[in-house]
């Protein structure tokens, strides 16, 4: 019985000594997840103020705003 007790916290403490070794993401991957969400949001923004879809957008708040309550 005790060498089961004994197996099963070297296991408890040998899993947490491995998940500690790559626990959380590194400056780079940081960086480069900034960079890609700038990006994005660049693409997005020239999507949204592109004139079709700025029309798209005008008419459809006016819509909104004429409806009869």
């Amino acid at each position: 019985m005790v060498q089961v007790v004994r197996a099963r916290l070297y296991a408890l403490l040998c899993r947490g000594r491995a998940s500690r070794k790559d626990a959380g993401m590194v400056t780079s991957e940081y960086a480069m997840g900034i960079v890609a969400a700038v990006a994005f949001a660049v693409v997005l923004y020239k999507v949204v103020t592109s004139g079709p879809v700025d029309e798209a957008l005008t008419r459809i708040v006016e819509q909104a705003l004429d409806g009869d309550m």
